[in-house]
């Protein structure tokens, strides 16, 4: 066989398998159809817009042809971040990088919601109105999702072109904003209670059905116990702080014990740099102990960024 003849040949496998290839290929009104009731579910349990969720689903998975998307059900590129499950390796912004390989599509999908609902930097987005897909397409690039200068403009496009707004106006349950079920509230102090002198002259607030005051400058957990009526040991042990630690001003100080859980509709905190199990535990008023024992975490371990903890 002669060096035209090779070429011929390898001319049409490439061709065979362009078209096969191409037959294969789901295109993007089926790719819809198929995730439309999963993006609406998801809609209803962590309040992202379902048109939102698709549009960044077709960009994301290439319609559910890219690789990710085949062979890991990885839908939103999602990197391994301190993941023990199946894994999945391609070249992204760098070599051979790791991805999460699932076992249904679902969960990719889980875990994309949960990245934005339980992660700091996107929380402000869950104050827009429910049906904003454009503000929330410029919200996402605001808070660093993508790197592409033309990210909200790809979304709005698919939306519009597919007229994706039609699942946000699904009727059904949507949980508040973040920003609702962590905003300051004041505590209801059972009458008779040694609180209740007290809270004449100090505002009591409380997280998690537990009440706390923030520690002002110059007060000790000394000083913070004595005006409550409780032992200093007391006192720190409510807030798992060590024995001879110093009280840092602005700091929450719970005058009772802790919850083994957080609240209802806070399920889980998406781990930034620098936050650690102690601060998450004194944020959401779960017990240390209990924290680290749901998320696996012996003593003196911390969670790397990235890390989905479970707080309930």
């Amino acid at each position: 066989m002669n060096y035209l003849q090779k070429g011929i040949l390898t001319l049409m496998a490439t061709l065979l398998f362009t078209y096969v290839m191409e037959a294969q290929r789901i295109p993007r009104i089926q790719y819809i159809e198929t995730y439309k009731e999963l993006a609406i579910k998801n809609m209803h349990k962590y309040g992202i817009p379902a048109s939102i969720t698709l549009a960044q689903a077709c960009l994301e998975s290439g319609d559910g042809n890219s690789r990710l998307a085949r062979e890991g059900n990885n839908h939103f590129g999602i990197k391994c971040h301190n993941w023990d499950g199946k894994r999945i390796y391609q070249d992204d912004d760098e070599k051979n990088e790791c991805f999460r390989k699932y076992n249904i599509a679902e969960d990719s999908f889980r875990d994309h919601s949960e990245f934005l609902r339980f992660r700091d930097r996107y929380k402000f987005l869950f104050d827009l109105d429910p049906q904003d897909y454009k503000g929330w397409a410029y919200g996402l690039k605001k808070a660093g999702y993508a790197t592409n200068p033309s990210y909200p403009q790809l979304l709005i496009k698919i939306i519009e072109d597919f007229q994706l707004y039609k699942y946000d106006n699904i009727a059904g349950f949507t949980p508040p904003p973040p920003s609702q079920l962590e905003q300051e509230r004041e505590y209801l102090i059972p009458s008779g209670t040694s609180l209740y002198q007290i809270s004449l002259s100090r505002k009591i607030l409380e997280k998690n059905g537990v009440p706390y005051v923030i520690s002002a400058e110059g007060e000790s957990w000394e000083s913070l116990a004595s005006d409550f009526k409780l032992f200093k040991r007391e006192l720190q042990r409510f807030n798992d702080a060590e024995r001879g630690s110093s009280l840092i001003p602005g700091s929450i100080v719970y005058l009772e014990g802790k919850k083994r859980r957080a609240e209802p509709m806070l399920t889980s905190h998406v781990v930034d740099a620098g936050e650690t199990t102690l601060e998450l535990s004194q944020r959401y008023a779960i017990k240390l102990k209990h924290l680290r024992k749901m998320n696996k975490l012996k003593a003196g371990d911390e969670p790397v960024p990235g890390t989905i903890l479970k707080l309930r």
